[in-house]
């Protein structure tokens, strides 16, 4: 397979089109459209769905996309960090990250970074709110679950899930029955918790008697025993081991999927990739597990 058509290929698909992904490369258009069709003729597959107005994925295009572009990231990264020379990274990194990551993860992180680089000056801030990384000079954020960017590529470090969770002294309740809960924010969280239990699907109708601004407070209020709440499973991990906490079952919905991103993959500097890097080292197989396990280390 011809690595340059598939890269083409994906980047076509990460833009969503032969236009968008010619601009924003600085390609001609009808080179990029050349490539997928010699790409999609090799494979004897037709990836994309090509209408009058639209591009659209084929289930074959969706698969190869889904598969290939977390490895042809890699394959850049490598050639980067070798491009770079081997030069040791130097100068100012500027992250943003997220706030509860950054509470219970990213103190250390850096500190272990100031420790390996000592030539490179760390900035890390921590906000939730999706930041302009170019207007406000950011060379790597960390998000969850971000919207797709055109102008940003990355990958997924770490994945988490929420679980239901209460101190022992609140009774686990019977399914469709009212639970007094802690919640984050105004809007985290609707009326209704489903969750999977050792018994099988439990429903909770939540009774919102306290809203808190973070997870961390959350977690706190829960151990006292204000009332259930739903919770990253890397953060209670040890309470559950304790006896402090109790499982309820793990809540349905999305994945909690963090990912690094940043501007673009093209000579991407020592610094960024050093860090990639390390967080790679951090979190080798990216799992809640590991997560929990690097917070009580």
């Amino acid at each position: 397979m011809d690595l340059l058509a598939l890269a083409d290929f994906n980047l076509v698909a990460r833009h969503g089109g032969f236009g968008r992904a010619a601009r924003a490369a600085g390609r001609p258009k009808a080179t990029l459209s050349r490539r997928v069709a010699e790409l999609e003729a090799s494979l004897d597959l037709r990836l994309f769905e090509r209408g009058t107005r639209a591009l659209k994925l084929t289930e074959e295009g969706r698969a190869l996309y889904e598969r290939t572009g977390a490895l042809l990231t890699e394959i850049d990264e490598t050639a980067a960090a070798i491009a770079a020379g081997g030069d040791r990274p130097r100068g100012r990194l500027r992250i943003s990250a997220p706030l509860l990551f950054s509470q219970i993860a990213m103190g250390k992180l850096a500190a272990e970074f100031a420790i390996k680089y000592p030539e490179v000056r760390l900035e890390i801030t921590t906000e939730d709110r999706a930041v302009d990384m170019v207007e406000e000079g950011y060379d790597l954020v960390i998000r969850v679950n971000p919207e797709p960017d055109e102008s940003l590529v990355g990958r997924i470090f770490l994945r988490d899930r929420l679980v239901a969770v209460a101190s022992p002294a609140v009774t686990r309740p019977t399914d469709n029955e009212v639970v007094p809960a802690v919640v984050r924010g105004a809007g985290d969280q609707g009326p209704v918790w489903d969750a999977m239990t050792s018994a099988g699907r439990l429903r909770f109708t939540v009774d919102p008697i306290l809203r808190l601004s973070s997870m961390i407070m959350v977690r706190d209020a829960v151990r006292v025993g204000a009332g259930a709440a739903c919770l990253p499973i890397s953060l209670v991990s040890h309470d559950l081991a304790a006896g402090t906490l109790v499982h309820w079952g793990d809540v349905d919905g999305p994945e909690i999927a963090l990912w690094t991103l940043y501007p673009s993959r093209r000579l991407l500097s020592a610094r960024v990739s050093a860090f990639l890097q390390h967080l790679k080292e951090a979190f080798p197989k990216g799992t809640p597990d590991e997560l929990a396990a690097y917070i009580g280390a």
